[in-house]
C-alpha cells in the first residue's frame, strides 16, 4: 500500500519528467542520422527518380524528376539537421513524414497485392521483391511522436517557447481536424479507404469547430 500510494506516484512523476527530456531526443538523434545520410547519398549520387516517376502518387508524379530529386535531397539534409537541433521539429517531422510516405508508395510498397496476407509479406527489409516497407514504416512510427508532442525539453524549440509550439491541443476539435486531413491525404496514397476516412473525419471536426465558434 505504501508503494502504491506514495512511492509509485513519485517514481512515475520522476520517470515522466526525465522522459520529457530524453525520450524525444532519442527519436530525434536516430531519425536525424538516417535522413541526413539519405540526403547526403542523394547529393553525391545520380538522380534515379526518372526511372520511378510513374510509381509516384499524385500529385508528386506531376513534378519534374529533377525538381523532386532536389526537394527530397534538401528536405532530408536540412530536416536531419533540424531534428538534431530540435528546431522547427513539428514542421520538419511532418515534411519528412510525407516524404517517407511518397517513397514508400513509389519504392517500398508491394506491387499488385491481393489481400492482407500478401501485404504482410512486404513487411520486410529485403531487395528480393514483394515489397520492403518495414524500415520506412518504422521511420513513420518514430516521426509521429515528434509531430504530436514536439522536440522535448532538450531542443531549440523549447528555448523559444514550448507553449507557442503547441500544434495539436487535445481539446481542440479544429486542431485535430486539420491534423487528420494532413495525415489522411498522404495515407490515402497507400491505403485509400483509411486515408480518405481520416480526411473526411478531419473535415467534419473542423467544420463542427468552425460552426461552434461562429455561433
Amino acid at each position: 500500500m505504501n508503494f502504491k500510494n506514495h512511492l509509485w506516484p513519485k517514481c512515475r512523476s520522476q520517470l515522466e519528467g526525465i522522459g520529457r527530456w530524453l525520450a524525444p531526443l532519442g527519436l530525434r538523434l536516430i531519425l536525424a542520422w538516417e535522413f541526413y545520410e539519405a540526403g547526403r547519398e542523394k547529393l553525391r549520387g545520380e538522380n534515379w527518380f526518372p526511372s520511378i516517376m510513374d510509381a509516384f502518387p499524385f500529385p508528386f508524379d506531376r513534378i519534374p524528376a529533377g525538381f523532386s530529386w532536389t526537394l527530397a535531397t534538401w528536405f532530408e539534409l536540412i530536416g536531419g539537421i533540424a531534428l538534431l537541433l530540435g528546431l522547427g521539429t513539428r514542421f520538419f517531422a511532418a515534411s519528412l513524414f510525407v516524404l517517407t510516405v511518397v517513397a514508400t508508395a513509389a519504392v517500398h510498397w508491394p506491387q499488385d497485392w491481393m489481400g492482407l496476407s500478401e501485404l504482410a509479406k512486404g513487411y520486410a527489409i529485403t531487395n528480393q521483391g514483394g515489397g520492403n516497407y518495414k524500415l520506412p514504416l518504422i521511420y513513420l512510427t518514430m516521426l509521429l511522436p515528434l509531430i504530436f508532442h514536439g522536440a522535448g525539453k532538450l531542443s531549440v524549440d523549447a528555448l523559444f517557447s514550448c507553449r507557442g509550439n503547441a500544434l495539436l491541443p487535445s481539446a481542440d476539435r479544429f486542431g485535430w481536424g486539420v491534423f487528420l486531413v494532413a495525415f489522411g491525404l498522404p495515407l490515402s496514397m497507400l491505403l485509400p479507404l483509411p486515408g480518405l476516412a481520416a480526411v473526411a473525419t478531419g473535415l467534419m471536426l473542423s467544420t463542427l469547430a468552425m460552426r461552434r465558434r461562429i455561433a
